[in-house]
């Protein structure tokens, strides 16, 4: 509700700037982004954020999106009633670049405050505190203080704050500090070369090497080369509106439990450090299930990527093919009874019969959506939402898309919208409707959650 009063908000605002505006071609509206910028948004009606996708931020782990960040920026979204869409970008000059070139509207990653950094963007409030530490492997001869770097040689990744922090550094101890700046590699990658003696020293923010020790046993972080420095995230200079919209949130909702629950959840909590390590976390494996092979396989041969039906069986059935709802589907396709029977799928089949019997249904499915519609999404979702509740129902709306003049050939706002409308009496006993009432928010917000879980799937999975 507090979202859409935003949202109301922004609109209006928009409406009253051009009213006021008594000439067109001298009004300013377009030089004042203190209101333009989030009304802008809001009118798309999604916020487009820049994430760094590593073991704390943003990533996937047993087929769910995860991340503090990530879960930080849908939290700032949902208060707005927006929507979120991710880029992924772990090349922090090209992330910057992203926002200030209107590709994107809020770098949510942590970014640590310089004055440097302060010409190309404005920073939020403070999100946390860090400093920037050495890493290093345990041994009798490792660095104990900074004066001990004096030639040494440290690797860390181009474009990040530690590289000027070791040239004042250098200057400070008044001797030399190597510093070989990697590209190809994001920093808890180099963090690994160092625990496997690749590298001798890479240097970090002292977060994110506190995590790794807990699975890389042998580094040490404990020599810190900076004091502690604020972490924020960044918007574009001009973006003043959309920047005191988020300080507010964020000064309200860094003060809660919920906030304090969301950072131990990634920074201090054992288990996670756990998960980081498995074959189902998307930075090592990028594995989604133990089926992923299979679902390659019979993906193939109704011609989806392999993630969307990876999303779509995460939705049925979180991976798990014992699984048996309250309507009596069962298996990792949750497939109906009578359904199961007509695809000749006994109840004690494996996991391979199950999930080719649920692209078999796919196939029928498909062959019911009209030739009409070509783009590939648009009849995913026609297919998705059949999936879930039945081709007919979907059939009922496209019929009363045409009749009540929206278009029978797209899915968003306009069969969707019928779909929903179908658990309204005047709909489900309209003469045109052959399949009677349907809960049709539960299709499309079904649908939904399959296309935004699919998009995370293809940032962080390869294909």
């Amino acid at each position: 509700m507090k979202g859409l009063i935003i949202k109301a908000f922004y609109i209006i605002l928009t409406v009253l700037l051009l009213f006021a505006c008594n000439n067109p071609q001298t009004c300013n509206i377009d030089k004042q982004p203190q209101s333009a910028d989030l009304v802008d948004i809001i009118k798309r009606d999604t916020l487009i954020a820049v994430i760094s996708t590593n073991s704390t931020d943003y990533f996937v782990y047993r087929g769910q999106p995860m991340g503090f960040h990530f879960e930080l920026i849908k939290l700032f979204a949902d208060n707005l009633g927006l929507e979120t869409r991710v880029i992924v970008e772990n090349d922090i000059e090209k992330s910057i670049e992203l926002i200030k070139s209107n590709k994107a509207d809020i770098l949510a990653q942590g970014m640590t405050i310089t004055n440097l950094r302060r010409t190309k963007m404005s920073f939020t409030v403070p999100i946390a505190k860090t400093r920037q530490v050495l890493v290093q492997q345990i041994s009798d001869t490792m660095v104990n203080s900074t004066l001990e770097l004096a030639n040494k040689t440290i690797y860390v990744q181009k474009g990040t704050v530690f590289i000027q922090r070791l040239k004042h550094l250098s200057e400070e101890i008044a001797a030399p500090i190597n510093v070989v700046e990697i590209d190809s590699l994001e920093v808890e990658q180099i963090i690994a070369k160092v625990a496997d003696g690749t590298f001798n020293y890479t240097v970090c923010d002292e977060s994110v090497a506190t995590m790794n020790q807990r699975y890389y046993t042998n580094i040490d972080a404990s020599v810190a080369i900076s004091l502690e420095q604020y972490i924020a995230w960044a918007v574009r200079k001009s973006s003043h509106n959309l920047l005191d919209t988020l300080n507010n949130w964020l000064l309200d909702y860094t003060k809660t439990v919920s906030f304090t629950h969301l950072y131990n959840k990634y920074y201090k909590h054992p288990g996670l450090f756990r998960n980081v390590k498995s074959d189902y976390f998307s930075g090592a494996k990028g594995q989604i299930s133990d089926y992923d092979e299979l679902i390659k396989q019979y993906s193939k041969s109704i011609g989806w990527d392999w993630r969307l039906l990876a999303s779509l069986i995460y939705q049925e059935s979180r991976f798990n093919h014992d699984a048996v709802s309250w309507a009596g589907a069962s298996g990792i396709m949750q497939i109906m009874p009578a359904t199961a029977d007509m695809l000749g799928l006994s109840p004690d089949a494996g996991i391979e019969a199950q999930i080719e019997a649920g692209t078999r249904l796919i196939k029928m499915i498909d062959n019911r959506v009209a030739s009409e519609i070509t783009d590939t999404s648009t009849r995913q979702k026609y297919i998705l939402a059949g999936y879930n509740v039945g081709y007919g129902h979907v059939e009922d709306a496209i019929r009363l898309a045409e009749k009540y003049g929206a278009n029978p050939h797209k899915w968003d706002g306009n069969v969707a919208e019928y779909l929903i409308h179908k658990s309204n009496y005047e709909y489900f006993t309209d003469s045109v409707v052959k399949f009677g009432y349907c809960p049709g928010i539960q299709p499309v917000q079904y649908v939904k959650e399959i296309f935004d879980r699919y998009e995370h799937y293809k940032n962080v999975i390869p294909q």
